[in-house]
């Protein structure tokens, strides 16, 4: 009898563990509970707050992303300048050595 009385007891100690999960789902608080309403109105809240910060965040990087687009064109048209501005001194001054070993030949002569 023992083992009747040992599956009886586990039998009626479920049954009251399913009774106690039911009467908890019961006391849960309806969706017009103003307390429920407060706890939804605060994460509607926040989740407004987050996007926000997403957005501005998003456009942060947005401006960056211009900003170093802008110095990059910046930098390539500085760097343009100067091979033009490099390369005029180097025909300048082939030019000069071309004329000092001109002179220098008409000297010679």
């Amino acid at each position: 009898m023992k083992t009747k009385d040992a599956f009886t007891d586990r039998r009626k100690e479920a049954e009251a563990a399913k009774a106690r999960l039911l009467e908890k789902f019961k006391a849960r608080p309806s969706a017009d509970d103003p307390a429920v309403k407060e706890r939804l109105a605060a994460k509607e809240k926040a989740a407004a707050e987050k996007a926000a910060r997403l957005a501005a965040r998003e456009q942060e990087k947005k401006l960056a992303r211009e900003q170093a687009a802008e110095a990059e064109k910046i930098a390539a048209a500085e760097a343009e300048r100067l091979a033009a501005e490099k390369a005029v001194a180097d025909e300048a001054a082939k030019k000069a050595q071309r004329d000092a070993r001109y002179a220098a030949r008409k000297n010679r002569q």
